[in-house]
């Protein structure tokens, strides 16, 4: 029997009637319109769908949206509205992290949770910081030179 479901997402109140088994994905895509979040594998391997639930990185293909009840979720959308998203962006683009775009918006959604807990994060934290993300595109080498080049460039703000 669905249910009323009340979060925040991307800083404003929303609620949603669901299935509380519903994955929280499909509520943001299919109910909320949120369609930046992707689904790579539906299994939690991929990255490609992860948001931010209470600033904490999560793959929300697993998320069961009554998990979600009274947190705080943030998307790619959301994301966008980050100081440290512009240069990200901006630095995907020069170093061609970005090719097909499947797995961009979780890439992106893991590098700004990584860049606020560690600014200068070093290139081992960076790989670890984006280890639950895969990409089929890239080689991993012009994501990890993105990552690198945007917290370059909001150091020296």
């Amino acid at each position: 029997m669905k249910t009323e479901i009340s979060f925040v997402v991307n800083g404003e109140r929303r609620s949603v009637r669901a299935y509380p088994m519903e994955r929280l994905l499909d509520v943001l895509r299919q109910q909320l319109s949120l369609t930046g979040t992707k689904e790579g594998c539906g299994e939690g391997e991929c990255g490609a769908c992860s948001v931010l639930i209470d600033g904490e990185l999560a793959t929300s293909c697993l998320v069961p949206v009554a998990q979600a009840e009274g947190t705080s979720v943030v998307t790619i959308e959301g994301v966008a509205a980050n100081l440290r998203f512009g240069a990200l962006r901006e630095a995907f683009l020069n170093c061609g992290g970005a090719q097909c775009g499947i797995c961009t918006p979780g890439m992106m959604v893991a590098a700004v949770a990584l860049l606020a807990r560690k600014p200068n994060p070093t290139a081992d934290d960076i790989r670890e910081g984006l280890s639950g993300n895969l990409c089929r595109c890239t080689g991993y080498l012009q994501i990890l030179e993105a990552v690198a080049e945007a917290a370059r460039r909001t150091a020296a703000r």
